[in-house]
């Protein structure tokens, strides 16, 4: 069941039973809880949404940056594959803080162009390693914009909003 079904399943049972417990609701339409938690957390925040892989050293800095700017900033726990995560977020902007790993947000890029469903997502990749080789690599593989840290947290807010604005156009 994709997203869109299943948040109107969950409201036509909410609807019904105001009183029904996330787990109740997760039991009968034979979903995980957490999953009816995240759909049901969606429905109350309209904020864009960005979505943080990767185990970067600046994730954190990132998360309280991205916040301060009224943005709903979720990190992907590890284990969760790019299309997954995307597919449970539904998320505005894919931010992928690669650190020293950046084959595998290239990885992440690829795979998210080309789907057929996620291809439209933009992406924005926070590396440590800053030579042309790398960006030119990120912006073969699809990514949107390519931020070298230690980053600036006013440029990362101009970049975030710029890339933003050009995928809403």
């Amino acid at each position: 069941m994709d997203n869109k079904n299943l948040d109107h399943e969950i409201l036509k049972l909410i609807e019904a039973q105001p009183e029904i417990s996330e787990g109740d609701i997760a039991s009968t339409l034979s979903v995980p809880e957490e999953l009816v938690k995240i759909r049901i957390a969606n429905f109350k925040d309209t904020r864009q949404k960005i979505l943080i892989m990767g185990e970067g050293s600046s994730t954190p800095n990132i998360k309280v940056t991205l916040e301060a700017e009224n943005y709903n900033v979720v990190k992907v726990p590890g284990g969760f594959s790019a299309l997954e995560a995307v597919k449970t977020e539904t998320p505005d902007l894919v931010l992928l803080d690669t650190g020293l790993a950046d084959i595998d947000g290239f990885k992440i890029c690829k795979q998210l162009r080309s789907s057929s469903r996620y291809w439209w997502i933009p992406v924005m990749v926070l590396s440590e390693r800053g030579g042309v080789k790398n960006r030119v690599r990120a912006f073969e593989s699809g990514v949107d914009d390519y931020v070298t840290t230690p980053l600036n947290p006013v440029e990362l807010r101009a970049r975030v909003g710029m890339v933003l604005r050009r995928a809403h156009i």
